[in-house]
């Protein structure tokens, strides 16, 4: 039999698979939402970090920059002080009396390889004597008096003087007299008139001989002819800034530590604010989750309402399909009622009246008998039989004409109720027919032979359908089926009396069983007038019916296949007018089942 659907059992496994899948997805959303979010963060970070390193870098460029500037234009202003200053005592008479010096032998000598870009470009021995002849003229003497004073208590460490072949004409460093800096571009462009500063990195140690540890700022500013407005020389003038790049570096090293301290605490605090996301983001999920079985909850309470009303419903539509299925067989029995009637009332009939007419025989020999007796008894009891004899003063004819008859009397008596015997026989048949069809004398489920079923439901079904109809039995051995019989009965019945009743005249219905693959095959064919193909698709619907109104409730074949389903089987038609229709009914066999 079918088994119910289990509504809380599927909404159960249904549910908490759906429930476990969004779980599974959110919290793979969750974490994949949470890993993005903290590559965010840390690139963000790292964002944050790389522009503030940026612009404690820029801001402490900008601080050496600006620093830079202001110390070079007071440089340049200084510069400019001092060669106006100087011009008239000691700068126009010195330059006036180098330039009668020819220099011209030592041009084109390159600077030696691996020297500093402010080396010489001329070496200072082919100067030698030319500079010799500078440092001996009197203007030198002067001009050296002259800048050593002003070069106390000042922060310039060096000052030269080169004229605008880029000789070094003076030199507070002795040993830079006589250096050619034409390839220093600071010199280039003061001669062109205008004024330039460079810082001069400091030298490492083991560099280049001669070269300054210190962090030197070199200036060069254009020295001008106040009269002529015209560049003479290039004044030079090389001021220490060591201490003041050191206080710039302390201050850019200041700004990256509290960069530094600020970053530290904006991590700590993304840090935090990460962990109170986390937190949040878990409090959410266990409400999500309280949620759901919250809803599960309801949900479930709703189902196991629902698969109450919904047993209950089944329950009721089960009776109601007993209550069909009982009320289709009373119509069919009622059906039946009549020719079951005349197929009893006439054994009965002729078993009354023989019975009757026994019983009247049976009278008519009692006289003779009583008679006989009485003679027999006295005779017995006398020895003189003629004295007897004339003493019982009996009409012997008459007793003789009794005693007579009472052969053919008891043979006719024995010929009636031999009659009334085959009359009780087909009553008896028809009885233990009816009782197979009903069942009543067994349990709901019997294990039963189908052919011997299907033999009492085709006895009954021939007393109801028209004598022109013959119902042909082609039964194969079958093996023995658990089902309920009084159901599978009314089943065959049913397909049995529609089966003649299509047929108009006439007609042959055959009733066939076979063993097919596992099943077991019961095949109902007639050659009636067949199914049209328009109504053929509705024939199992409930109260469809063709049969004029009030002779039909067009619930037999519907029940047919609920009572076919119910025992696993299937129920199939086929038809084709004017041809016949053939109703095949396949019942599973259990398992190891031989026939």
């Amino acid at each position: 039999m079918q088994a119910r659907f289990q509504l809380i059992r599927h909404f159960t496994v249904t549910s908490l698979m759906a429930f476990a899948c969004a779980a599974s997805a959110m919290v793979y959303f969750q974490m994949r939402e949470s890993a993005r979010s903290e590559s965010t963060r840390l690139e963000a970070f790292g964002s944050f970090e790389r522009l503030q390193a940026d612009l404690v870098s820029h801001a402490a460029t900008a601080l050496q920059r600006d620093a830079l500037i202001t110390r070079q234009d007071s440089h340049v202003e200084l510069a400019q002080a001092l060669s106006v200053g100087l011009w008239d005592e000691a700068l126009s008479p010195f330059l006036a009396a180098a330039k009668k010096i020819d220099f011209s032998a030592c041009r084109g000598q390159r600077q030696p390889a691996g020297a500093p870009d402010n080396a010489p470009m001329t070496s200072p021995t082919c100067l030698g004597q030319p500079m010799a002849r500078v440092q001996a003229l009197p203007a030198h003497a002067t001009l050296d008096a002259r800048l050593q004073h002003a070069l106390r208590g000042n922060l310039i460490t060096g000052v030269r003087i080169h004229d605008l072949q880029g000789n070094t004409l003076y030199s507070s460093d002795r040993r830079h007299v006589g250096d050619n800096i034409t390839g220093v571009a600071g010199w280039a462009q003061a001669a062109l008139g205008l004024p330039s500063s460079a810082l001069l990195p400091p030298a490492a140690p083991g560099g280049v001989q001669g070269a300054d540890p210190r962090n030197l700022m070199t200036s060069h500013v254009p020295v001008s002819d106040p009269v002529t407005h015209q560049t003479a020389a290039v004044l030079e003038l090389q001021f220490d800034v060591t201490a003041q790049l050191h206080r710039v570096q302390q201050t850019s090293a200041d700004i990256r530590n509290t960069a530094a301290i600020h970053l530290a605490r904006l991590e700590q605090q993304s840090l935090a604010h990460r962990r109170h996301a986390q937190r949040a983001e878990s409090v959410q999920l266990m409400t999500l989750a309280g949620l759901l079985a919250l809803l599960f909850a309801v949900l479930h309470a709703i189902v196991r309402r629902a698969q109450g009303v919904i047993e209950k419903q089944a329950r009721e539509s089960d009776a109601n399909k007993q209550r069909l299925a009982q009320s289709e067989k009373m119509t069919s029995l009622g059906n039946m009622v009549a020719s079951v009637a005349h197929q009893l009332n006439t054994p009965l009939a002729f078993s009354k009246s023989n019975v009757s007419m026994a019983m009247e025989a049976l009278k008519d020999m009692a006289p003779g008998i009583r008679s006989a007796a009485q003679v027999l008894d006295r005779m017995a009891g006398s020895a003189d039989a003629t004295a007897t004899h004339r003493s019982l003063d009996l009409d012997t004819d008459t007793v003789r004409s009794q005693l007579t008859r009472c052969p053919d009397e008891l043979g006719m008596t024995q010929d009636m109720l031999s009659d009334v015997l085959t009359g009780l026989n087909q009553m008896n048949e028809m009885v233990d027919n009816l009782r197979s069809f009903t069942r009543l004398d067994r349990s709901r489920t019997a294990e039963v032979d189908l052919n011997t079923t299907l033999s009492s439901v085709i006895y009954l079904a021939r007393a109801v359908i028209s004598t022109r109809v013959q119902v042909v039995q082609k039964f194969s051995a079958l093996p023995r089926l658990e089902c309920q019989v009084s159901q599978l009965n009314q089943v065959f019945l049913n397909l049995i009396m529609n089966a003649a009743q299509a047929i108009d005249g006439a007609g042959v219905v055959t009733v066939s069983t076979t063993v097919h693959g596992a099943c077991v095959r019961i095949t109902v064919e007639d050659n009636g007038s067949g199914i049209p193909d328009d109504v053929l698709p509705r024939i199992f619907e409930p109260y469809f019916t063709t049969k004029p109104m009030g002779s039909g409730t067009g619930l037999g074949l519907a029940i047919a296949r609920d009572i076919v389903a119910e025992h696993g089987g299937t129920l199939t038609v086929t038809s084709q007018v004017g041809v016949g229709t053939t109703f095949q009914i396949e019942l599973p066999m259990p398992t190891g089942a031989s026939t």
